[in-house]
């Protein structure tokens, strides 16, 4: 898990917050803070699948399901 992790804050950091040295932590709110908006909330869907080979729909592209990074890890590793 914490491989999906990494994988997913260096992409968060560098191609949706243009800041690749910026350390997001596991625990720490995506959408519902604001640092991740709904437009690059497509992006961010569309990487997941890319890269770890899960589906994901787009009623699940919301705050209770990528809210942290820990969740969308625990959603990838359950559908892998």
């Amino acid at each position: 898990m914490e491989e999906i992790i990494a994988k997913l804050a260096a992409y968060i950091a560098a191609q949706i917050l243009k800041q690749p040295k910026r350390v997001i932590r596991p625990d720490e709110a995506l959408i519902s803070s604001g640092l991740v908006d709904s437009f690059s909330l497509m992006d961010l869907g569309l990487f997941v699948e890319d890269n770890f080979g899960v589906r994901i729909e787009d009623t699940e592209l919301n705050a209770e399901t990528f809210d942290t990074l820990e969740q969308l890890a625990k959603l990838i590793q359950g559908r892998q």
